[in-house]
């Protein structure tokens, strides 16, 4: 892993010894303007060459096989298979080789790994999702208790950047009136700013998962990153996890 591209994330959080992850950047690959240069998105209107080349690139540099899905803000989580594409947006697998991986360009990417190191699993959470219970799926399609899992919540948009309307919060707080924290009035009426990394830890404490490091960045200011909502033509970086 000493080649991979400067810039790429490696999650810093206790994992036991058999869990590798890691997130891409915009750094390395061959793809061309509004998506250079490591876009792995098949769905974006990048050339399918080049994006199958990065893809190449990167089973090669982390030396698994990643499992993509189709992404449609679901909170359906499926166990990991590199040979099939589902519609989901959550993985697992206890088997080795074998990445769980989510793209994202502003939604949150979650990765998961018990305590024993021996599942692992990676979650697609925009905001959509994560209100539907898509990290809660995720838990329960690994069948370990949430004390047993530790969790990482990898870059996403940032407090500062993330306005919404009233149907979000009313999404969130209708369940968990606590969430309603995670918002503050925005300068706009009838509008206000998402924390996604707060909302994201009081969803993982309610599965029982107190173990949260990660967060902190803001994918539409930092230009390491694919965002949608700095750039709707853009590419997707990804957020993946593997045993090894």
């Amino acid at each position: 892993m000493s080649d991979w591209p400067e810039g790429w994330i490696r999650p810093d959080w206790p994992a036991p010894r058999r869990v590798r992850a890691c997130v891409t950047t915009r750094s390395g690959g061959v793809s061309q303007a509004p998506f250079d240069g490591f876009n792995l998105g098949d769905h974006v209107g990048d050339v399918p060459e080049r994006v199958s080349a990065n893809r190449q690139d990167l089973q090669r540099l982390l030396g698994c096989e990643p499992a993509w899905m189709s992404q449609v803000h679901s909170c359906s989580a499926v166990e990991a298979d590199p040979g099939s594409c589902p519609t989901a947006d959550a993985s697992w697998t206890g088997k080795a080789g074998i990445a769980c991986a989510v793209l994202t360009a502003d939604c949150l990417p979650v990765l998961f790994c018990n305590l024993d190191g021996t599942r692992v699993a990676a979650a697609h959470a925009g905001w959509r999702g994560l209100a539907a219970g898509v990290l809660e799926a995720t838990v329960s399609a690994m069948a370990v208790p949430g004390a047993q899992l530790i969790a990482w919540l990898g870059p996403a948009i940032g407090p500062a950047a993330f306005e919404v309307g009233g149907e979000v919060r009313e999404a969130f707080t209708s369940r968990h009136p606590v969430c309603s924290d995670a918002f503050t009035p925005s300068h706009n009426a009838g509008r206000f700013m998402a924390d996604i990394y707060q909302l994201a830890r009081i969803r993982l404490a309610a599965c029982g998962i107190t173990a949260v490091f990660g967060g902190g960045f803001c994918t539409v200011g930092d230009p390491r990153f694919y965002s949608y909502r700095r750039a709707a033509c853009t590419g997707r970086f990804a957020s993946l996890i593997w045993l090894v």
